[in-house]
């Protein structure tokens, strides 16, 4: 079974959408496993998001802005349309 970080992003909305989650991470100094707790969500689904590798469902984009304390629309806000027929 290949290694998750080898895996590529899912698509460019993916990918962009994980950036964003990973900087914000970032700039408030938080491991992915303290960014998780704070979101409600386990900190390898955490690293998935960040790699593009998930495709997620509205309630858990709340449940992670909210535990970086950031507004939703900013980490969705003028992403890349994904390609038709994905996620």
């Amino acid at each position: 079974m290949p290694d998750d970080r080898s895996k590529p992003p899912l698509n460019e909305t993916t990918r962009v959408f994980g950036e964003r989650v990973r900087d914000r991470r970032q700039a408030l100094g938080l491991s992915q496993e303290a960014a998780a707790i704070r979101c409600g969500i386990h900190w390898t689904q955490l690293g998935k998001v960040e790699r593009g590798q998930r495709s997620l469902r509205l309630e858990t984009i709340v449940k992670i802005a909210g535990g970086l304390d950031i507004d939703a629309g900013k980490l969705v806000s003028k992403l890349p349309v994904p390609p038709t027929g994905s996620g």
